[in-house]
């Protein structure tokens, strides 16, 4: 597997490998989660001039995972990571995590989650990341959270995570599902 920057003609395929990526959460009763369209393309595009758009490159060149991340409030945010369903459990997402967290100079990466679905939180607590309590929580990552209540995400409990650069890398033990962060 190689990890490389999306090219712009690529766009298109991710909002497709994210639509297979969202399929699995209907199968544990969030169904509109599933069924949540994806960002345009010209949404993504943005991700390749202001943040840092990544793709997983299979041996044959197929595109089966991404991640994107943004700049918010001095740490290196990530937006999505999305694993094609067909080639989750991998270690796929977490080497695009691992991948941008060893080319950043920011000193922490965060990101928003499900607290309770099996490859959100606790497979990004196993990535090394941990929940943020809302003292700790930003004025970038308060917006984020309102945008994401404003879009219907609080119905399931979501939380907010941190991992900090400066200290001991997780373990690539245990790979385990590799999905959205929706």
């Amino acid at each position: 597997m190689r990890i490389r920057a999306v090219e712009k003609d690529e766009l298109p395929l991710l909002t497709e490998l994210e639509r297979a990526a969202g399929a699995p959460f209907a199968e544990i009763g969030m169904p509109e989660i599933a069924a949540d369209e994806p960002p345009a393309p010209e949404e993504l595009a943005a991700y390749l001039e202001h943040g840092t758009a990544l793709a997983a490159e299979a041996p044959d060149g197929t595109i089966v995972g991404y991640l994107l991340a943004e700049p918010v409030d001095g740490a290196l945010h990530v937006e999505q990571v999305s694993v094609h369903p067909g080639h989750a459990r991998r270690g796929i997402g977490r080497a695009l995590i691992e991948h941008l967290a060893e080319g950043t100079d920011a000193p922490a990466l965060t990101l928003t989650t499900f607290a309770d679905v099996p490859w959100n939180a606790p497979y990004y607590a196993r990535c090394g990341f941990r929940p943020l309590g809302e003292d700790e929580l930003t004025p970038g990552l308060r917006r984020i959270r309102r945008l994401e209540a404003e879009h219907g995400l609080d119905r399931w409990p979501r939380l907010c995570m941190r991992r900090d650069l400066d200290g001991p890398r997780p373990t690539p033990a245990d790979p385990g599902p590799a999905r959205a962060v929706r």
